[in-house]
């Protein structure tokens, strides 16, 4: 299908931007386009779709507003909308940033907030996921049912099934939930019958090649200067704007995008392939040591966040699990040899199994794994040293990748 063609109902999305309230509703009379990660889109007219919500919020308020729109012909938009999501391979993160902008562009979120997240109630489940919403007082939480751990936002467990706040982030991560009881509101429950929702990514979008741009990679390794023009996209941060810290094997395994990978691992493969195997991680190691800033998740954020290898490509500054999960990509994309993480309690790191043995081994499983410490230190570490401070202190090994085929 020819990129761009798409006919979806929603509006200027909130990805890239929203014109002005007039323009919106000139713009629904008529047919409009969103850009998508750059991906235009044809989208007709929404207000068939408009459904008024009544103050002050409440159970049989919400409960009005839903069966109200299961009246509307909304089904041609959830057809559309999973079509799309079939057609680019969209994991449930990223469609699920398509079904904000659908909201988006049918009750814009600065008019009304509750409206706003009703209607990603509805669509996530009307395109087959089990979402539900949770009430205070003028509190509205969307929760989302999946089975995956994650460590800064709430979750709750209801019927034997675990559920995760989608809108934590837009009470500024504050919420006391010892202030009072929510109250559960499950009109579309479907266990068993709708879909697991997972933050797992597998496949980043096709992001339009005119939207990125260069980002140089400059670092020493022996008597050479090495840079690299690296294509980064800015939407990438949108992308995982309120993106949770999840497990390691999702962080260490997340994909770079196309455009992305294609400016740099080709360009690498051609320097380390003149090079042996210790000498090529080596390089790798040292690459990603002197690439980026470092700066800790706290100092900046005021939490932990876990960086896929592209938003640490992106970022300005990076910590020890970014540089360990960027580190642990080029040697999976590269080479493809076994590796495990560790986890120290204030330090992440890789070990890497060589063809050939190395001295220092960390044996793990029966096999031995040689510390590749990719963070700056105040000592260039070879492989097999780890940071002296931490050799009496016990570690975890939090992820194992073993390749299926070499």
């Amino acid at each position: 299908m020819k990129r761009g063609i798409w006919t979806i109902l929603i509006l200027w999305g909130c990805m890239l931007g929203k014109p002005a309230l007039a323009q919106l509703n000139r713009i629904a009379a008529e047919n409009s386009y969103v850009d998508f990660y750059g991906d235009t889109v044809h989208t007709p007219v929404v207000h068939q779709l408009q459904v008024t919500l009544t103050t002050p919020l409440t159970h049989s308020v919400i409960e009005e507003f839903y069966t109200a729109l299961n009246q509307l012909p909304f089904q041609q938009l959830v057809n559309n909308l999973q079509a799309y999501k079939n057609e680019k391979q969209l994991d449930d993160w990223l469609f699920y940033q398509l079904i904000r902008t659908t909201a988006e562009a049918i009750s814009p979120k600065k008019d009304n907030y509750h409206r706003y997240t009703l209607y990603k109630w509805f669509l996530l489940n009307q395109t087959g996921y089990d979402a539900i919403t949770r009430l205070r007082n003028d509190t509205l939480l969307m929760y989302i049912q999946s089975g995956e751990s994650v460590y800064d936002i709430p979750s709750m467990v209801l019927k034997g099934t675990q559920y995760i706040c989608l809108n934590y982030h837009d009470y500024g991560s504050n919420i006391d939930f010892n202030a009072g009881s929510f109250q559960n509101i499950e009109l579309t429950r479907r266990t068993g019958l709708a879909k697991a929702f997972s933050y797992k990514i597998n496949k980043m979008p096709d992001f339009n090649p005119v939207l990125y741009e260069i980002k140089p990679l400059q670092f020493a390794y022996g008597q050479r200067n090495y840079e690299f023009k690296v294509k980064v996209n800015k939407s990438i941060n949108k992308l995982f704007n309120n993106y949770p810290s999840v497990e390691y094997a999702m962080q260490f395994t997340a994909p770079l995008s196309n455009t992305t990978y294609q400016s740099l691992i080709p360009a690498l493969k051609e320097v380390v392939g003149k090079m042996d195997q210790k000498k090529g991680v080596d390089y790798l190691m040292h690459l990603t040591r002197s690439s980026f800033a470092f700066e800790n998740d706290a100092a900046i954020y005021g939490k932990d966040m876990r960086f896929s290898p592209e938003q640490t490509l992106y970022s300005a500054y990076s910590d020890c699990e970014d540089r360990a999960a960027f580190f642990f990509y080029l040697i999976k994309e590269i080479y493809n040899l076994p590796m495990i993480v560790l986890s120290y309690p204030q330090h992440v790191t890789v070990a890497v199994q060589f063809d050939a043995p190395q001295s220092n081994p960390i044996m793990y499983k029966g096999n031995p794994y040689w510390v590749c410490e990719p963070t700056p230190q105040w000592k260039d570490l070879k492989i097999g040293q780890g940071i002296p401070s931490l050799k009496k202190q016990a570690f975890e090994v939090v992820y194992e990748y073993q390749p299926a085929q070499r």
